[in-house]
């Protein structure tokens, strides 16, 4: 049978999929694949120990401990696999009580198999940990991860329970049958924790998501639980893996991403207020900003003062032409020599920005190598600082992302530098602007530049 689990979902009492926009045809929003055989929970008094039974052969302790972990702290677990057969102690009586309540109008399944969940007539579990040694280490390891700390590397529990690598979950969904949208997404993943941004897309003809949760707990708690479950009634199953991006990259705020944490981002129409702002990063490839002034009544227009008259030379003869969003860029030298800020207490709308202390300046250092790699607007981008763990998938994915095709990639021999061209030169001025100086994790920060090769 399989795993349908966000149909008839309740978070507290508030049904996730409610109503019959997110059901399919042919079945109720209560329905789980089992209408005909509902749950019978025995009518033991609420204690913090949950019994399950009827759990597959070869079933492992991480599987058992997934199906508590959403509701709570699980603090113990004794396996009878020779019954098939678990006792799972949470926290507290309370999560108890939301976990049997939860799996009363959605039947737990652990690998497509459905089990029977009811409380135990035990209010704790007594467990010789001779006897349960394996099934102790793997909850010390997932009790480490729910208290924010690394888990005992000589517990010799499983590497399925160790710290998730990243909040970032890469989401692809089988069995396509019917529409599965972002609001169905959010709210079935939103179960596990704060779900900060959702970005959808079509590779191999398979529907597939990038969620980004505030913390790497929560992706694991929904990877553990969701993985191998269905959304709808046999189909639109969900296959979860940790992705090795840890941010994501959202411009608009749409049917096909979205950033819950910035509702004011625009829908992409391509003309919104933000070119400014972009071309200022643009120039920066020729030159260090240091103030940018946007003109007051003529909103597509901006004063950029970068560092040196010959910066500004070269960043004209560039880009001068140019297009981006669909418009050309029109550089000339201005008859000012120096951006004025502000006067102190007067307000100028946020029309004038310094940047004279700006991390992203690229030429700071004298002598940098950066002199020597300035090149004209190119399909073709060069790309270093590259985690050793980050896959060519990984960059395509996060380049077209960006909005765009990727047209070819290849590595340097290291490893921590590539070529990426894209299918327009326009295409590419958008993806540096988006990713130069884009956070990949453990310190590392992505570095984009124009390049003259071709791959």
């Amino acid at each position: 049978m399989d795993g349908d689990v966000a149909v008839g979902v309740k978070r507290g009492s508030d049904e996730l999929l409610s109503g019959s926009h997110y059901n399919s045809p042919n079945s109720s929003v209560t329905s789980n694949g089992s209408d005909s055989k509902k749950l019978r929970v025995e009518e033991n008094p609420p204690s913090r120990v949950i019994h399950i039974r009827k759990l597959p052969n070869e079933v492992s302790e991480t599987e058992v401990i997934a199906l508590g972990l959403p509701f709570g702290k699980v603090t113990n677990i004794l396996m009878l696999k020779g019954k098939n057969q678990a006792f799972l102690e949470m926290g507290t009586e309370e999560a108890a009580i939301t976990m049997v309540n939860y799996y009363t109008t959605v039947t737990p399944q652990v690998r497509n198999v459905p089990v029977f969940i009811q409380y135990s007539n035990h209010k704790e579990l007594k467990t010789d940990s001779a006897l349960n040694q394996r099934a102790q280490a793997v909850l010390q390891a997932v009790s480490a991860v729910q208290d924010g700390s690394s888990p005992n590397s000589e517990s010799g529990g499983s590497e399925s329970v160790l710290p998730a690598p990243s909040p970032v979950l890469r989401i692809i969904i089988d069995n396509m049958f019917y529409p599965v949208t972002l609001d169905v997404l959010q709210q079935i993943f939103s179960k596990f924790g704060t779900v900060m941004k959702i970005i959808t897309f079509t590779k191999n003809n398979q529907f597939q998501a990038l969620l980004q949760y505030s913390e790497p707990v929560n992706a694991q708690q929904a990877k553990l639980s969701l993985d191998g479950q269905n959304i709808y009634n046999s189909c639109c199953t969900l296959r979860i893996d940790y992705s090795k991006l840890v941010n994501l990259n959202v411009k608009y705020n749409n049917d096909k991403s979205r950033d819950y944490t910035r509702p004011e981002l625009p829908a992409g129409d391509g003309q919104d207020s933000s070119m400014n702002k972009d071309s200022t990063s643009l120039l920066g490839v020729y030159g260090d900003v240091q103030r940018v002034k946007i003109l007051f009544n003529k909103k597509d227009s901006a004063l950029i003062q970068l560092s040196d008259g010959n910066q500004a030379q070269l960043a004209m003869s560039h880009l001068n032409g140019q297009k981006m969003y669909g418009k050309i860029i029109r550089v000339t030298l201005s008859k000012h020599q120096t951006v004025q800020l502000p006067r102190d207490g007067l307000d100028d709308q946020g029309l004038t920005k310094d940047f004279a202390n700006s991390p992203l300046h690229r030429f700071k250092k004298p002598g940098s190598k950066n002199f020597q790699n300035i090149f004209p607007p190119s399909a073709t981008m060069h790309l270093s600082n590259i985690p050793e763990d980050v896959t060519e998938e990984d960059l395509r994915l996060l380049f077209s992302n960006a909005g765009g095709t990727v047209k070819a990639f290849k590595f340097f021999q290291d490893r921590k530098m590539a070529l990426l061209q894209m299918a327009t030169v326009e295409e590419a001025i958008q993806a540096l602007i988006d990713l130069h100086n884009y956070d990949m994790g453990g310190g590392h920060r992505l570095r984009v530049s124009f390049s003259k090769s071709t791959i």
